[in-house]
């Protein structure tokens, strides 16, 4: 096994991890070392092609097609260089005050928080998008939520220079999305902080990281990885975990370090979401321009999000109920399709959690919960609502049977969509924030680490991800990763003298 020692080690790249590489820098110039290590490859920017079958097992874990233990959810999260920031919208929210007060984390303050948010906001160029660039997937969003008396709000949008290409998910091949890949990555490896792709953390031990480093297959996407493949065994001083909400629980799990606390891997949560389509009786512009610009926050009252959103025809006929002609004749009018992703703002509640199975891959648990299936239920009764004020001549519901309803159904949407409608395995959930499972709070009896994100009896073990969230954020995580990231650093760089550097 090959023997290296480094300072500090990063496992991870996405918005917590390259987040840490960047406030990190500043210590290689105080000749310490810092490596991060990615699972996925570094892509080139010619290699974003935007095809769907191509480019989801070049960025995503398991193709895109992460299921739950039970096989009702697909979870969707990001493995390469630049992590999930890759594959996101860009979508860029403060911190919600009412939700980090709520969380309860004694030192977690909001205003803290709300600060670094703000600064990273500004590194990774976030802003409301040019008039321009809003297809009319949105436009109708937005027509629709006033007609039906609901009040859409713009997205703040990470993005320089976008072209609407609509291919977000798939990895913007213009390089416009602001994401870790192109503004904090970068910016640590010019500052000497080393990065090596292709590297999976097989387990942890006593200040110490067990990798794999893998070739390039033959014919796939994306550079070798920057050390030779094999195993190694790297030694750290500090060893911060940023492998995400499954990734970060999972490698605690399979390391089974002495006095960890029993918590890991619980409290996850996921904002369960479905795609709904309203057919409009002219074709619209829905897979061209920025795909989610617009969003109604109904999460305090009603425990649900909507969001504008466009997916291609692959993942848009995976998500339609039925079969058959039905499901045909929907599919062939995609051109006049308008979109909208409902979220539920679920709960950390029992059962729902990481675990690992024999082989230490990570399994995922998660029931819906009543509450949950009723926030999909009225989100589903509202974006009706809202494709009808639109001009939708019919809205697939699928928590409706039959799942077509027809405008002379307005004024019983609730008994056409209903929870006894919503059955887990015939509707087609997926999520893509994923939280908790390492959550913050004030010991090992309650939390996993504490506000700074040190690791309860382990002070050289840090997380620096979404898995420190106690609770579901109610939005799009990435501003709030980056701001407990940036926290999580500060505490390495005022700990690192006393721990000391890499040994083993």
């Amino acid at each position: 096994m090959n023997e290296k020692r480094y300072d500090v080690v990063v496992v991870g790249s996405g918005a917590g991890g390259g987040t840490v590489a960047e406030a990190l820098a500043p210590l290689v110039r105080q000749g310490k070392k810092v490596l991060v290590v990615e699972q996925g490859p570094r892509l080139r920017l010619e290699e974003l092609s935007g095809r769907e079958l191509e480019m989801a097992p070049a960025l995503y874990e398991d193709d895109g097609g992460f299921l739950t233990a039970d096989g009702t959810m697909t979870l969707a999260f990001g493995r390469a260089y630049g992590g999930s920031t890759v594959v996101y919208t860009g979508t860029s929210m403060q911190p919600p005050e009412r939700v980090v007060r709520g969380w309860g984390v004694p030192g977690l303050d909001h205003s803290d928080l709300d600060r670094r948010a703000r600064r990273f906001a500004g590194d990774n160029n976030v802003h409301l998008l040019d008039e321009g660039l809003l297809n009319e997937n949105n436009r109708l969003f937005v027509e629709g939520c006033r007609k039906a008396g609901y009040r859409a709000e713009q997205f703040p949008i990470n993005v320089k220079g976008c072209k609407g290409s609509s291919l977000c998910n798939l990895g913007c091949p213009n390089g416009a999305k602001q994401g870790t890949h192109q503004v904090q990555l970068p910016a640590a490896e010019r500052a000497g902080v080393e990065v090596v792709t292709r590297a999976e953390a097989l387990r942890l031990e006593e200040r110490v990281v067990v990798l794999r480093v893998s070739a390039r297959p033959e014919g796939g996407k994306g550079l070798p990885s920057e050390w030779a493949p094999g195993d190694y065994r790297v030694a750290a001083g500090v060893v911060v975990l940023a492998g995400g909400a499954v990734g970060s629980p999972a490698l605690l799990l399979r390391s089974r370090l002495p006095g960890l606390s029993g918590r890991v891997g619980e409290g996850l949560t996921c904002h369960p979401a479905h795609i709904l389509v309203g057919e409009h009786p002219r074709e619209i512009t829905n897979d061209v321009g920025h795909p989610k610009s617009f969003f109604l926050d109904r999460a305090a009252r009603e425990g649900f999000v909507l969001e504008t959103c466009m997916y291609f025809p692959f993942t848009t006929a995976k998500n339609l109920a039925g079969f058959g002609a039905p499901h045909s004749t929907l599919m062939r009018a995609f051109r006049r399709l308008q979109m909208i992703l409902v979220l539920a703002c679920d709960k950390a509640v029992p059962g729902n959690r990481v675990s690992v199975d024999r082989a230490g891959k990570p399994v995922v648990h998660y029931r819906f919960t009543r509450e949950t299936v009723a926030a999909l239920v009225r989100a589903t009764r509202a974006s009706a609502r809202i494709f009808f004020a639109a001009g939708a001549i019919r809205v697939h519901a699928p928590s409706a049977d039959p799942p077509l309803v027809e405008p002379g159904d307005s004024a019983r949407l609730d008994e056409r969509i209903s929870e006894r409608h919503f059955l887990p395995g015939k509707i087609s959930v997926s999520a893509a924030h994923l939280m908790g499972g390492c959550g913050m709070g004030r010991g090992p009896e309650d939390s996993v680490t504490d506000s700074f994100g040190r690791v309860h009896g382990l002070p050289w073990l840090r997380v620096a991800d979404s898995s420190l969230f106690p609770d579901s954020l109610e939005i799009n995580p990435y501003l709030t990763i980056m701001a407990l990231a940036d926290r999580v650093a500060e505490g390495v760089v005022s700990d690192l003298s006393e721990l000391g550097a890499g040994s083993g």
